[in-house]
């Protein structure tokens, strides 16, 4: 179960890197004139995956992917040294409130991305 717990792990991290990491693509992207920075399915994708995270975090729900690695993990040994680390890397010991807030905010942010520097229709 521990290489079952490993890859959602890596998804979940996977999932994290194109939430913050498509943000500032985006931003330089645009900058440069590069056709994915308007690309709608790409920029749809993004606003739907942090508003996933937004809105479980406002409604007080933990994870799908935390809850089913967490599952998974159950009594098993631990992680292999790569997965201790990315585990280290996402999960931080913060108050939920400070999630939350971080997320709106994260979220306002692409929101305001998705305003000033609209996605483009093909043609």
């Amino acid at each position: 179960m521990a290489t079952a717990a490993d890859a959602i792990l890596f998804v979940h991290a996977g999932f994290v890197l194109f939430v913050v990491g498509a943000l500032p693509a985006i931003w330089i992207g645009a900058a440069a004139r590069r056709p994915f920075a308007f690309s709608l399915p790409f920029r749809a994708a993004h606003l739907a995956a942090i508003g996933f995270v937004v809105a479980e975090s406002l409604l007080g729900y933990a994870c799908p992917l935390t809850l089913w690695e967490d599952a998974l993990r159950g009594t098993a040994g631990e992680a292999g040294f790569v997965a201790r680390w990315v585990r280290a890397a996402l999960y931080w010991d913060w108050p939920a409130w400070v999630f939350t807030a971080l997320y709106a905010a994260f979220g306002a942010a692409v929101l305001a991305t998705w305003v000033l520097l609209p996605p483009k229709r093909r043609g």
